[in-house]
C-alpha cells in the first residue's frame, strides 16, 4: 500500500526545486534556505511527513563507519513547520537486525511543547519505536522559531541522529533577511559511542592532554609567587582534578561538523552584498561548548532558544550543547568571511564559509589560548579570575573532594553571593567529591577563555526577552536542586543521587514554582526540562529571558520559573549525553 506521507526527495530534485520553495508554503516567505549544493541538508516542508531511522555509512576522518541516520541524511532532515498548524509524523524504525544501535529508536522534539505521549522519551512518556515498528507522532505546533530533534535512546544522538527544525510564525516575521541559513553544530567520533561511555567510566582524564608541567610551575610560580602557587596546586590535588581539565571529551576524540560537514568539506552560505542573512546557531553535539564568531562580522542576536529577544549585537557567543540562538549579519567589504567555531577547551574548530560564490575562502583564525581553571571558576579560593586562588579547598569531603569555597567568582557583587546549604544525601554519597559554600549567578560572566579577550562576548545578562513574563504571578514555592558528580569515578547526579535512586519532582498542575539549581561540580552543565519554559531569572528574581536550556558554569546559582501547564511524566536532565547516561537527570511529574 502507498505511504499517505511524501518520501524524502532525491538531492537533485531538492536543489533544483530551492528557487520554488517558498511558493510550495502558500504565504510562507520566499527567501533561500542554508543549501548550496547537492551536499546540503534536505528540507522537508508541510504537515504531513514519513521519517525512517536506518543505518548510513559515512566517512568524517578517513574511516568509514556507519552512522543511525533519518531518511539517510546526517544531519536529519531540516523540518519546516508553520505556528498554528497540526503536524503529523510517521517515524519507522528501519535499523537493521543485529544493529549496532539496537533495536529501539525514538525522536524527541527538542524545546516544543506537546503532550507527554508525543514528547518521545522511551520508558518515560512512550514505550519507544522497536525494529520494524513505526509511531505516529500529531501534535499542534504552538511557537515558531528555531529548534532540533533528536533521539533520546542510548547513545545514538552521539552517532547520527539529530537534525534541525524551524518554525515559521503564524503572522509577520519581525525581522526581514533575504536568506536565512541554519549552522549545525555537532561532534562525531569514530568509536563506538557506548565504548566511549566506557572509556569514560574507567578513564574519564583520557582526553585531558595538557596537564601542568614543571615548566607551568615555575612560570606560576614567578608571577603568582611560590607559596600561592603551591597551595593552589595543593587544592587541585585535594580535588583530584587538574585545572586543564575542561570538558570530559575534546577534538582530541571528537572531529567537529558543521551541518554535517568537516572544516576541510568548507560549508559554504552564498550571499551579496548588502544582504541580511539569519543565521539560525543550533548546538546538536552530545558534549561540546562552541565558541562561535565570523571575524569581520557582527552578530546581532535576536532570538535565544526559539524565542525572541531584544536585539544585542555582539563578536562572539558560546552555545551550549541544546541551545540555539538566531543571529543577524550583514556581510561587505569582502568576498568572504570564516565561520569559526571553537570547543570550549580550545583543542579544536569547525570552520565554514560565508561567500559572494563557491570555492571562496577567508582566512582561519588560530586557536584562541588553552583557558586554565582557577578555584574561583569552581567556587573556591579568594582570588580573581585568572589569577592562583590562595585560599584553595578548605576541609575535604569523600574522596577527595573540597568542601569549603569563599569566592562566589566573575562578576558577582557580595550581595549577589549565597551561603549554600547542602541536602544530606550529598554528604552521605559516595558519588560526590565536591560542593561549594558559597555560590551566585554569574550572569554577566561570558565564561572561562572567553573573557577580556578584546571581543563583546554575548553573556546571559544581555539576553531579555522582547515580551513580559509570560505567567505575570511570583513563585508559590521553590525548589532548589544540586547538580552533583564524582570526576574520578565519572558519577553524575542530583542531590547526590542517581537517577535510577530519586524519586520524581511533583508539580502541581497550573502552579508556578521556582526552581533553583546549584552547580557544586567542577564542569558545566545545559539543563534542559522537556515540556515547559524555563525562565531564567536576573539576580534580583526579576524575569530575564525564557529558555528551554540553562547553562550552569561551575559554582553557579541560577533561578528559573516553570509554569505547571503540561500534565504528566517529564524528563529533567543535563544534556551532555554521557552526563545524562551516567545520572544527572530526573522525571518530572506534572499532576491534577
Amino acid at each position: 500500500m502507498d505511504s499517505p506521507f511524501p518520501t524524502c526527495p532525491d538531492r537533485r530534485r531538492f536543489v533544483l526545486g530551492l528557487a520554488a520553495g517558498g511558493a510550495l508554503a502558500g504565504a510562507w516567505p520566499r527567501r533561500s534556505w542554508a543549501l548550496r549544493d547537492p551536499s546540503g541538508p534536505v528540507v522537508l516542508a508541510g504537515t504531513r511527513f514519513d521519517l525512517a531511522i536506518g543505518e548510513t555509512p559515512v566517512d568524517f576522518t578517513g574511516r568509514a563507519r556507519t552512522a543511525i541516520t533519518v531518511n539517510g541524511s546526517l544531519p536529519a532532515p531540516l523540518l519546516r513547520w508553520r505556528e498554528g498548524d497540526t503536524v503529523t509524523l510517521r517515524v519507522r524504525n528501519a535499523l537493521p537486525s543485529a544493529s549496532a544501535f539496537g533495536d529501539l529508536t525514538s525522536i524527541h522534539w527538542h524545546g516544543l511543547l506537546l503532550p507527554a505521549n508525543m514528547d518521545g522519551v522511551p520508558g518515560l512518556s512512550f514505550a519507544g519505536i522497536r525494529r520494524g515498528e513505526s509511531y505516529y507522532y500529531r501534535f499542534q505546533v504552538r511557537q515558531s522559531g528555531t529548534y532540533w530533534y533528536h533521539s533520546h535512546s542510548a547513545f545514538q544522538e552521539q552517532s547520527g541522529l539529530y537534525g534541525p527544525i524551524i518554525i515559521d510564525p503564524a503572522g509577520p516575521d519581525p525581522h526581514a533577511v533575504d536568506r536565512d541559513y541554519v549552522l549545525m553544530f555537532s561532534d562525531w567520533t569514530d568509536l563506538d559511542s557506548a565504548a566511549l561511555y566506557r572509556r569514560l567510566k574507567q578513564m574519564p582524564a583520557y582526553d585531558n592532554h595538557a596537564r601542568l608541567t614543571v615548566g607551568d610551575f615555575l612560570a606560576d610560580a614567578g608571577r603568582d609567587g611560590v607559596a600561592a602557587t603551591a597551595r593552589d596546586r595543593l587544592a587541585w590535588a585535594r580535588m583530584r582534578m587538574t585545572p586543564t581539565d575542561l570538558s570530559d571529551v575534546d577534538a582530541n576524540t571528537y572531529t567537529y561538523l558543521l551541518n554535517g560537514t568537516t572544516s576541510l568539506g568548507n560549508w559554504t552560505g552564498l550571499f551579496r552584498h548588502g544582504e541580511k542573512l539569519r543565521l539560525r546557531l543550533i548546538n546538536g553535539s552530545a558534549m561540546t561548548h562552541f565558541d562561535v564568531r565570523i571575524p569581520g562580522l557582527k552578530l546581532t542576536v535576536v532570538a535565544a532558544d526559539g524565542q525572541p529577544v531584544h536585539p544585542v549585537t555582539v563578536d562572539e557567543l558560546r552555545i551550549a550543547t541544546a541551545e540555539t540562538f538566531d543571529v543577524i549579519v550583514e556581510p561587505r567589504g569582502q568576498d568572504a568571511f570564516t565561520i569559526f567555531a571553537q570547543d570550549l577547551g580550545r583543542t579544536g574548530f569547525v570552520a565554514g564559509t560565508l561567500a559572494l560564490r563557491e570555492g571562496l575562502r577567508a582566512p582561519v583564525p588560530p586557536l584562541d589560548p588553552r583557558p586554565r581553571l582557577t578555584m574561583a571558576d569552581m567556587g573556591h579560593g579568594h582570588g580573581e579570575h585568572g589569577k592562583a586562588a590562595e585560599g584553595g579547598c578548605g576541609a575535604a569531603m569523600g574522596e577527595g573532594g573540597c568542601g569549603a569555597a569563599m569566592h562566589a567568582g566573575h562578576g558577582a557583587a557580595p550581595s549577589d553571593a549565597a551561603t549554600i546549604t547542602h541536602p544530606p544525601g550529598e554528604a552521605r554519597s559516595p558519588f560526590v567529591d565536591m560542593q561549594v559554600a558559597t555560590a551566585s549567578p554569574r550572569l554577566d560572566d561570558p565564561g572561562i577563555g572567553l573573557r577580556d579577550n578584546g571581543r563583546r562576548v554575548l553573556s546571559y545578562s544581555m539576553l531579555r526577552s522582547s515580551f513580559p513574563d509570560p505567567d505575570g504571578r511570583d513563585p508559590g514555592r521553590e525548589i532548589e536542586l544540586h547538580l552533583t558528580g564524582h570526576m574520578e569515578r565519572f558519577a553524575w547526579g542530583v542531590d547526590g543521587q542517581h537517577f535510577a535512586d530519586a524519586a520524581p519532582l511533583r508539580l502541581r498542575y497550573g502552579e508556578r514554582v521556582r526552581i533553583t539549581l546549584v552547580n557544586d561540580t567542577m564542569m558545566t552543565h545545559p539543563i534542559h526540562l522537556h515540556g515547559m519554559w524555563s525562565d531564567l531569572e536576573d539576580e534580583r528574581g526579576e524575569f530575564l529571558v525564557r529558555k528551554h536550556t540553562v547553562d550552569m558554569p561551575p559554582g553557579t546559582r541560577r533561578s528559573y520559573r516553570v509554569r505547571a501547564d503540561a500534565l504528566g511524566h517529564w524528563a529533567w536532565h543535563c544534556h551532555l549525553l554521557y552526563h545524562m547516561e551516567a545520572g544527572m537527570m530526573r522525571v518530572v511529574q506534572v499532576h491534577e
